[in-house]
Parts: C-alpha cells; sequence; structure tokens
C-alpha cells in the first residue's frame, strides 16, 4: 500500500513538473498598445489573423491605435508556465530557449514588472535566427518587386531597412535582405496560394466577322481584350479600318480557379496574364469591403493598366462613400471582387476621376472630376452621383500616369489573398 502511495505520488509529481514547462493553449489576452504599433504589427507578433484581431476589437480600415489602448488578442499555439519561486524573464528565456525581448514583450511586460509565484505568462516560440545577404537596388526597383524577387514579406522587408511605405528607393542604394531560419532549421515559407490544378492559363481563338460599325476598339472592348492584343492576334493596327465582311481573329483566355485559404479570401491573379480576362471591360461585379463586409455593385469600363471602375447606382456610391469614411478620397483599402462565382483579391481607391457625369463618355469635355481640366470623358455610367472612374489593382499591375507598381495596392492585394496574415 505505501508502495503505491509512492507510485502515485511520485507520477502526480511528474505530471504537474511537465504540466509547468508548458502546456500548449489558446485564451484571449489584454495587449497595450506601445509607440509605433499597428493592427498588423500586433497580429504577427501574437500570430492571429489581421482580420480576426480586427474583428474581436470592432475595429476596421478607418480605426486607429493610440498608445495605452487595450486590445484583445486571441493566442494560440503558444505555451503557458506558471511562475516558480526565485524565476525571473531571464531565467524562463533561457528555459524555454526564447528571447528575453521577445518574451515580455508578448506578455506585455517591461524592465519593472515583478513576477510573482504562480503568475502564468506566454511563452512564445523560440526566436528566429536572422542572416541577412545585401542587394543593390536597379532602375525600376520598388519595395514590391524586390520582396516578391526574394520571396519575402514586403513590410518585414521594408521595416528591417527602417524604411515605410513613404520611402523612396535609388539606383545603387544598398537594400538588406533577412533570410530567416528557425531554432529547428525550418524555414518559414511565403509560398503563394496554389491553383487549383497544374494548369496554366492559356489561349483559344474564334473567328468574327465584321459587321457595320464595327471598330478594333469597340470589338475590343465586346470580347474583354485589349485592343492592341486584339490588332496585334490579326496583324493590323490599332487604327486599321475594318471592312464589312472581314473575318477577324478574337482571342479567349481561359484562366483556371486558383485555391485560397481558407477564410475571406480571394484568388490572387496576376494582371497582365490574367485578371483583366478574368474580370473583362463591361463586367458587372459586387466590391466588398474586406474589413468591413460592406459591399456594392459596380462595373469596369476601361483601364489598360489597371481596371477603371464606375459604381452602377446613386445608391451603389454612397455605399462606396460611407466605407470610405464619408467622402470620396484617394486612400486604398483591401477588396474582395465577387464575378460569376469566382473571388478575386483586389486594392481599391476611393476616389473617381477623369469624367464628367453630365457629358457623354468617350468624348471630349471642358471639365472633368479631381482637377484633371478638359479632355477625354472617363464616364460612361450615368446618373450615379460619380463624375469619372475610380481604380482598382490587381497582383502586379500599375499606374497609368508612370507605369510603376504601387506598393500599398500589391500589400492590400496579398492580404485580401490571404498571403499576409
Amino acid at each position: 500500500m505505501k508502495l503505491k502511495k509512492l507510485l502515485l505520488a511520485g507520477l502526480l509529481g511528474m505530471a504537474l513538473a511537465i504540466g509547468n514547462l508548458g502546456n500548449i493553449y489558446a485564451q484571449t489576452i489584454s495587449y497595450q498598445v506601445q509607440s509605433g504599433d499597428t493592427y498588423w504589427s500586433i497580429s504577427q507578433k501574437y500570430g492571429i489573423s489581421l482580420p480576426r484581431l480586427m474583428e474581436i476589437n470592432n475595429a476596421n480600415g478607418n480605426s486607429k491605435l493610440y498608445v495605452g489602448q487595450s486590445l484583445l488578442v486571441e493566442t494560440s499555439n503558444t505555451q503557458a508556465h506558471r511562475v516558480q519561486a526565485g524565476e525571473t524573464y531571464w531565467i524562463i528565456s533561457q528555459k524555454y530557449g526564447v528571447d528575453i525581448t521577445q518574451l515580455m514583450a508578448i506578455n506585455n511586460a517591461t524592465q519593472r514588472t515583478t513576477l510573482n509565484i504562480g503568475d502564468q505568462i506566454i511563452i512564445p516560440s523560440p526566436k528566429q535566427e536572422i542572416k541577412e545577404t545585401f542587394y543593390t537596388v536597379q532602375s525600376g526597383d520598388t519595395y514590391w518587386i524586390i520582396s516578391q524577387k526574394f520571396n519575402i514579406n514586403i513590410t518585414k522587408l521594408m521595416e528591417y531597412n527602417g524604411h515605410n511605405q513613404n520611402t523612396v528607393l535609388y539606383i545603387g542604394q544598398i537594400i538588406k535582405i533577412p533570410q530567416s531560419l528557425s531554432t529547428t532549421n525550418n524555414t518559414s515559407s511565403n509560398t503563394l496560394p496554389s491553383k487549383t490544378s497544374s494548369e496554366k492559363p492559356y489561349v483559344t481563338h474564334t473567328n468574327y466577322t465584321v459587321q457595320k460599325g464595327d471598330t478594333i476598339w469597340s470589338l475590343a472592348n465586346k470580347s474583354g481584350i485589349p485592343q492592341e492584343e486584339l490588332a496585334k492576334t490579326n496583324n493590323i493596327t490599332t487604327n486599321t479600318v475594318l471592312n464589312i465582311g472581314d473575318s477577324i481573329k478574337i482571342p479567349v483566355h481561359h484562366v483556371p480557379v486558383k485555391t485560397t485559404p481558407t477564410g475571406p479570401y480571394g484568388e490572387y491573379l496576376d494582371w497582365w496574364t490574367e485578371a483583366q480576362y478574368v474580370l473583362p471591360v463591361g463586367a458587372e461585379f459586387k466590391i466588398i469591403d474586406f474589413y468591413t463586409g460592406k459591399s456594392f455593385m459596380a462595373k469596369r469600363t476601361t483601364g489598360s493598366n489597371h481596371a477603371d471602375v464606375e459604381t452602377l447606382t446613386i445608391a451603389d456610391t454612397n455605399k462606396m462613400i460611407e466605407i470610405w469614411g464619408g467622402s470620396f478620397t484617394w486612400a486604398k483599402r483591401p477588396i474582395i471582387i465577387e464575378y460569376k462565382g469566382r473571388r478575386l483579391a483586389a486594392s481599391a481607391a476611393g476616389m473617381p476621376h477623369a469624367g464628367n457625369d453630365g457629358a457623354p463618355g468617350g468624348l471630349h469635355t471642358s471639365w472633368r472630376s479631381d482637377n484633371y481640366g478638359a479632355g477625354y470623358n472617363f464616364d460612361w455610367v450615368k446618373n450615379n452621383a460619380m463624375n469619372g472612374v475610380f481604380d482598382i489593382h490587381f497582383l502586379n499591375s500599375t499606374t497609368h500616369k508612370d507605369g510603376r507598381i504601387d506598393d500599398t495596392h500589391q500589400h492590400n492585394i496579398s492580404i485580401t489573398a490571404g498571403y499576409l496574415q
């Protein structure tokens, strides 16, 4: 009997000792916002998705953080440690093989924080060892292009170099490229969502007989392809006059559906080879704001470097204004596009421009919105309380002004594709 009690006591002691070394658990904690924090940086610190962090704090894309603010944060796949006599953050960090700064940060502790016996603290995953290489900026480089070249997170790349979205790169500048290796030698991967199969986009052709009034421009719009591509396919120019009865070869692009991570995400489609064909000129679709879930209808009416879009009705315009905080603005927001059963990852700027709702679209007008002055009227959808078009970007799309990739748009698209968690 005595031996049995000793065995039970020993097993109980082992269980307590093992339990004290850390249990995998999930819980909601309170986090106090520090200087420089963003919703994104906090989500990365605790391994929670950005949409979930904002959801449990009733936040949206317009919400601002201030130092000292308390946020709810869900922690998962972390360990809990019960403080023992004589333990300090340093001793605990050594016991678990984690960086003391990281340990204190995740527990919202400072140098003055006192540990008491029985306190429960969170143990983060072991800090990754950082190795780095160096890259010399070339002509045309942006942080987005460099991040894609090295397959790393654009936000982390900018932060690692002490830069932000307003930083301008110059030719010859040296950029540090971090290469993270965990203590278990498992490299973290930024692999993009994969396709549902090994299929790649491909093109077939149909033949069309020219009718009265047809032009390269009208046929391109009707077919949902760039007029330059239509002209090149038929070995003509965009200025070629078509004759009734001419046979024109029309490219038909087939873009396989890509898988997305579980959640409210969209397909990560390249603008030049995929997105512009999945969402052709003339397409009417739903725009869903990624942070609020609010939506409205729109139509792609033009756009070659990216999609130029107009709302369908006054009600749609009012909903768009509501989402963007009460007025038209060039602020860029992550969005999801729903069209023909597909969900596409995108980013939109909330400023209509270069159009006049009170004048015919596609013709010269004496006034255009957003100080564009007189010129070609980019406004085809009438009576929608919107003058002109607003921009929607996809992976690798560029601006019309300078043909450059916009890093903020690309960052937003990565979020809505589930690439940045």
